[in-house]
């Protein structure tokens, strides 16, 4: 047994956003390692999918159709787990959504449910999970983005909301530090998901095809082995992809010339909306 599935034997994952993407990947992995699922979607089909390939590899599993960004929903998950299965070990705030579209065209609602999701959610979940948490002297993993550390054009609500989240997880790491608990913040590059072909346009519409080859991207998969494996080494913060760790790197360094590499960059997508 490979020593990242050891610290998963047993343990209560809850994961949003699970339904498609790097959740679904984390249900999967995790399960497989042992763990007993707890996941959350918004769309009913694509939740009895995952419960029917957990339900194939014989993983214990609990599905839940809920919006993260309604705080009552989040403390309904936290008490329905607990009644379960009476304890949480770790918690996956992955559930997100983006956007692309030029500021001066976004519908500032857009702007809203892009922070109400990202993250309010997590604030929300991790809030009424943290008592649990602090029992188990368990881990809280924040799936943030590269745009967490490097802001892109046509995407401020994002880019905004991952900072946020950046923020709130140094605060609370530096919190709970002395009291048993993991906070990870794991940063993926591009990732082959779902998360482009729902970005909201400006008027809140999903985009539909995504403007890059998600088959030339990091699986899903792959970003969840990674996040088991930071677990287990209690790792602080884990950037993905070498042009993720480049960005992460150059920003430092040389963030007006960046502004220019970024922009000529993001002009050459698809569609993109500074043509």
């Amino acid at each position: 047994m490979p020593k990242q599935w050891e610290v998963m034997q047993d343990k209560v994952v809850i994961i949003t956003g699970a339904t498609s993407g790097i959740g679904r990947g984390c249900a999967e992995v995790f399960g497989r390692a042992g763990a007993k699922i707890v996941f959350t979607g918004r769309d009913e089909k694509r939740m009895d999918e995952v419960k029917s390939t957990l339900s194939a590899l014989h993983i214990e599993h609990s599905g839940y159709i809920m919006d993260v960004s309604q705080e009552k929903e989040n403390e309904k998950l936290v008490a329905n787990t607990i009644k379960k299965y009476g304890r949480i070990d770790i918690l996956i705030n992955n559930a997100g959504i983006s956007m692309r579209a030029l500021l001066e065209d976004l519908d500032m609602e857009v702007f809203r449910k892009v922070m109400d999701i990202n993250f309010y959610g997590t604030v929300y979940l991790t809030k009424y999970a943290l008592p649990y948490i602090l029992q188990s002297k368990g881990t809280i993993v924040g799936v943030s983005s590269i745009n967490g550390h490097r802001g892109t054009p046509a995407r401020t609500a994002y880019t905004a909301s991952k900072y946020a989240m950046e923020g709130f997880f140094e605060a609370l790491r530096t919190e709970v530090m002395k009291r048993g608990v993991h906070v990870l913040v794991v940063s993926p590059g591009f990732t082959g998901t779902n998360i482009r072909r729902a970005a909201l346009n400006e008027r809140g519409e999903p985009q539909g095809e995504s403007p890059r080859d998600e088959n030339q991207m990091m699986t899903p998969e792959k970003v969840a082995s990674v996040i088991m494996k930071g677990i287990r080494k209690k790792k602080r913060d884990i950037v993905l992809t070498t042009q993720g760790k480049l960005v992460v790197f150059l920003n430092k360094w040389i963030p007006g010339i960046m502004d220019q590499i970024v922009y000529n960059h993001m002009a050459k997508e698809k569609d993109s909306p500074f043509r």
